[in-house]
């Protein structure tokens, strides 16, 4: 807000201030999150094929962290950000499974803001737990509108959630999710806001609009990746047609602020989750999403607050994804809340310029049982190699038996950081079992309940639709040996409504099933018959074998199961099959009824 208003009536000059004793507002925030965007996908990292315009504006008119560390793959970065510690300790350990879920004693960046009578709202990607309470409406989010787990099968006419209920949007899935953005920043455009957008590119399937394909559709990929010969150009020239209109709706976000006059007033915060989803051009650095070397976990960050920070400034010391809770509290005059204490620094001195003796720190990155150790000059990978970041940016060159003190001094704070985190053992989370904290079922404050099937346990013959879980559904039921099974945790005794997002041939119709949990049992039919088309027309290049080919489910009103209160398996199982085959089934919703 400004400290005061000049108006020119005629030749009069009237000036308006401020009431004695009132506070400044407080800054609004947006933070803009991409997924799978790598360091060098961008214009202003010298990527001569991107057109990245508006993303390129906020580091020019803002502030960039040049040496900004994420994790290696999605919910762990989102769980640094949200809670301003290590992923280890807030009970993130994979990305799907129920593995990505945020511990319920881990209070969010959304928590403080809230507290402190900012309005609240998350558009797009949450990926860190889908039922309540880990849902984002029960970690400080007063709306929520897009998909809570992470990997996405439909960018195009996509089913999203809208604060519990499914509904399918119409448009692009990241214009859909930046119209929802944009109405929350017009309905408190008079009150502070806290506005997060995690957006669903470039993270696969490869589907572009096609007016931003045919921009990039054979152009000339001049930058060749760190391993070239592992390079898909076609995927690359997808990536920076998927940025092209990522960066598209950053635009209209910021002329939004514009138009509202609360672009003075707002910190804008952009950065990436991991690294590249591909080998492509990326600096030089080695490395790719799910690696622990520079190149998996370097991202740019941009921070724009005309009003607090200057502009074009580049800051050199290393940084990360934890200290943005810390950063953005700070700068927003906002206290952070919660028991647990933070791992990550303020950064406002070095934002502002005002700290020549910035303390070196190191940084860990760790994924799958392998951890890297980041310090301002050396890299201690996880084999044990030594390089030198200054002068060897791909990790070429090791020094580890030259530079053998840098070496065991980075090795010991490993294994010191190791501990006092409590990293899970080699292969924990990532592909392993369902996860096995239940599902709460049954909150009176959120009475739907949504039971997908990447949460769930096949047996008996019945699988997964694709290896990558997040947006799969099962399929091969075929007759009364296959079982879908949730772990839940009923919370409250009482009449649930039942649905299940199903297709199944009409010649298949009429199959028997029931859906159990604790001794209560629901029996129904499934009918009609519904098969329809897999949507293979939305898809820029074609699938691949680990993504699940989409299809529009339709929702089968199975009745009303009476649950008790307590934990218990819910089986869905069938009692005769008259066909070929059961149903494929997306979804089981519980709805409490009042």
């Amino acid at each position: 807000m400004r400290a005061w208003l000049v108006w020119l009536v005629g030749a009069c000059v009237v000036v308006v201030q401020p009431a004695v004793g009132a506070e400044p507002r407080r800054p609004n925030v947006l933070v803009l999150l991409a997924d799978d965007a790598g360091w060098g996908d961008f214009g202003v990292s010298g990527n001569l094929v991107a057109r990245t315009p508006h993303i390129d504006g906020l580091a020019r008119a803002g502030v960039s962290l040049n040496r900004f560390f994420v994790c290696p793959v999605c919910s762990p970065t989102r769980a640094e950000f949200l809670t301003g510690r290590w992923y280890p300790r807030t009970g993130v350990t994979g990305v799907s499974t129920g593995h990505e879920r945020l511990d319920l004693d881990e209070a969010t960046i959304a928590d403080a803001f809230h507290a402190a009578g900012y309005a609240t709202g998350c558009f797009g990607k949450w990926h860190n737990g889908s039922q309540w309470p880990y849902h984002p409406m029960g970690r400080g989010f007063d709306t929520f509108y897009g998909h809570s787990s992470g990997h996405w099968g439909e960018y195009v006419d996509p089913p999203l959630e809208r604060e519990g209920r499914m509904e399918r949007a119409r448009g692009y899935i990241v214009d859909v999710c930046t119209d929802e953005a944009i109405a929350f920043i017009r309905r408190h455009a008079t009150r502070p806001f806290f506005c997060y957008v995690p957006f669903t590119t470039p993270h696969s399937p490869w589907a572009a609009p096609a007016a931003n394909w045919e921009r990039f559709r054979g152009v000339e990929i001049v930058q060749p990746a760190t391993q070239p010969e592992k390079e898909d150009a076609d995927q690359t020239r997808c990536v920076h047609a998927m940025l092209e209109n990522q960066d598209e709706n950053v635009g209209r976000l910021l002329a939004t602020l514009d138009e509202l006059r609360l672009a003075d007033d707002t910190i804008v915060v952009y950065f990436s989750d991991n690294g590249p989803n591909g080998d492509r051009w990326n600096g030089g650095m080695a490395g790719r999403k799910g690696t622990t070397d520079e190149g998996g976990v370097r991202s740019v960050c941009f921070l724009r607050w005309p009003r607090g920070l200057p502009r074009g400034r580049t800051v050199t010391q290393i940084t990360g994804t934890i200290d943005l809770l810390p950063t953005l509290t700070a700068l927003a005059g906002v206290e952070p809340v919660g028991r647990q204490p933070l791992d990550g620094r303020d950064l406002v001195p070095l934002l502002r310029g005002d700290a020549p003796d910035w303390p070196d720190r190191v940084l860990f990155s760790t994924w799958g049982g392998r951890t890297s150790a980041r310090s301002q000059r050396y890299r201690l990978d996880a084999t044990g190699r030594l390089f030198d970041m200054v002068a060897d940016e791909g990790q070429t060159r090791d020094l580890a038996t030259e530079r053998a003190d840098v070496r065991a001094r980075l090795a010991d704070a490993v294994a010191a950081w190791e501990r006092d985190v409590h990293l899970p053992p080699r292969g924990t989370g990532a592909d392993g079992a369902i996860d096995p904290r239940p599902i709460g079922v049954g909150y009176p404050e959120f009475p739907v309940t949504m039971l997908p099937a990447r949460d769930g346990t096949p047996a008996g013959g019945v699988e997964r639709s694709a290896r990558a879980p997040n947006c799969s559904y099962f399929v091969r039921w075929t007759d009364t040996v296959g079982t879908m099974t949730w772990q839940v945790d009923v919370q409250t005794a009482g009449d649930y409504d039942v649905v299940i997002d199903y297709t199944c041939p009409p010649e298949d119709a009429g199959s028997t099933i029931e859906l159990a949990c604790n001794g209560r049992r629901l029996s129904g039919r499934v009918e009609p018959g519904w098969d329809p088309p897999l949507l293979t027309n939305q898809d820029t290049l074609p699938r691949t074998a680990g993504e699940s080919r989409m299809k529009e489910f339709r929702g089968l009103h199975l009745g009303t199961l009476r649950l008790e209160r307590g934990r218990g398996p819910l089986i869905l199982r069938a009692v005769e099959v008259p066909g070929k085959t059961v149903m494929d089934v997306r979804r089981v919703t519980l709805t409490l009824r009042p």
